[in-house]
């Protein structure tokens, strides 16, 4: 007769020891995921920084944790079953690979305008991938439709107890790696990995500190532990801790422990993305790279402090990538570009390649506009971007070019 138990859901917070067990049950299923040192985000932040690599798991993600200690704990009447989730992203490819691996049927609620390539990499791992809505809202409805509907086990990405203890294996296999750190700065979207860090450092780790990071248009955690309506919305390159509904059991566990959130603006997280490629070799999405966002943002919190920073995810867009890396190049001034006004004539566009030539600059781009956008016929619009070495370099190409022409950095 199958065992109709129902598998742990929502409700009391995980115990330590259901954490160990749960670092137990998923130990081949998952990657014990590297703890390295590095060195140049230490001399960039002025912390001893340490990252925890979960952007290597099999689906680029730390997602996988609590999906495979969910999936494992499914009652052979649950398993008969089969498993929904919704989610755009990493909980999605977690659950479709978990239930995969132990033979169940899972289906994923994903929203109509989720990037073809995550719909492709979720229906690559066995899913039945099911479009519908316009927001995560709208499909989250939809899953949970399904659920009763098909009598489908529904996996919750955060607010669910055992996806919190397989979530918090991380921070049990930090501690383990490097005892004495002083503080964990985790990701947080609806708070399940914070909520699952936060256990397990108290009890094994008590002199660490957790603290949570979350982008500003998505603060929910930090506006409800400060009493205030929860107000979130609006683009970012975090997406995969944009929540709009923050969970109700993480979120009794962060108050009970009394944990702080840092909230980071959508720049930093940009330029983190930018810097954990050219000074750690890594690619991380938006929201794994939201942990060193935080020291960016905070450096003197965490100034000469041992840290760990979980990378949570690796699974960006190449498209939003490059955007990413031109846009923190023009902010760093390691691109100039300037808008000029020049005369119609021979020789004049040969002058100035000449001048920036001798400056050391390199010219990427000429927009060189002559009928419509300059105010006479005897005059033209410029348009040029260079590389620089730095923003000092970009100053003196545009000083070199100001002493003949009218120039407006852009």
């Amino acid at each position: 007769m199958a065992d109709l138990t129902p598998s742990p859901v929502a409700g009391d917070p995980p115990t330590l020891a259901e954490i160990d067990d749960a670092a137990a049950r998923i130990q081949g299923s998952i990657l014990r995921t590297p703890l390295i040192r590095s060195d140049a985000l230490s001399r960039a932040t002025g912390a001893d920084i340490f990252l925890k690599l979960e952007n290597l798991q099999a689906t680029g993600a730390f997602k996988e944790r609590g999906a495979a200690n969910r999936i494992a704990l499914l009652t052979p009447a649950e398993r008969a079953c089969g498993v929904i989730a919704m989610s755009a992203g990493n909980h999605a490819q977690a659950v479709a690979r978990h239930a995969r691996l132990v033979g169940i049927a899972a289906t994923i609620v994903m929203p109509l305008f989720t990037p073809t390539t995550k719909v492709t990499r979720t229906r690559a791992w066995g899913a039945n991938v099911v479009l519908h809505g316009e927001t995560l809202a709208e499909a989250s409805d939809h899953a949970y439709h399904l659920a009763a509907r098909d009598g489908l086990v529904f996996v919750h990405p955060y607010n669910d107890r055992a996806v919190i203890a397989g979530q918090a294996s991380v921070a049990l296999e930090i501690i383990a790696d490097q005892p004495d750190l002083d503080a964990m700065i985790v990701p947080t979207g609806g708070g399940g990995f914070v909520a699952g860090c936060t256990i397990a450092a108290r009890a094994r780790a008590p002199h660490m500190h957790v603290f949570g990071v979350e982008v500003e248009t998505y603060a929910g955690f930090a506006q409800a532990l400060a009493g205030q309506h929860v107000a979130v919305g609006g683009a970012t390159i975090a997406e995969g801790i944009a929540v709009r509904d923050i969970g109700s059991l993480p979120l009794a566990i962060l108050r009970e422990h009394q944990a702080e959130i840092l909230v980071v603006p959508e720049a930093a997280v940009e330029q983190a993305i930018a810097m954990l490629i050219e000074e750690g070799k890594l690619v991380a999405e938006g929201a794994g790279a939201a942990g060193l966002a935080a020291l960016l943002t905070f450096p003197a919190r965490f100034k000469g402090q041992r840290v760990a920073l979980p990378i949570c995810g690796g699974n960006i867009d190449s498209r939003i990538l490059a955007n990413t890396l031109l846009r923190n190049l023009l902010r760093d001034g390691r691109l100039l570009r300037v808008l000029m006004e020049i005369p119609d004539r021979p020789g004049v566009l040969a002058d100035i390649a000449t001048r920036i030539s001798a400056q050391g600059g390199n010219i990427l781009e000429v927009v060189h506009q002559r009928l419509f956008a300059s105010p006479t016929v005897q005059a033209a619009t410029l348009e040029i971007m260079v590389e620089a070495r730095d923003a000092g370099h970009g100053n003196a190409i545009a000083s070199a070019l100001e002493q003949v022409y009218t120039v407006k950095r852009m």
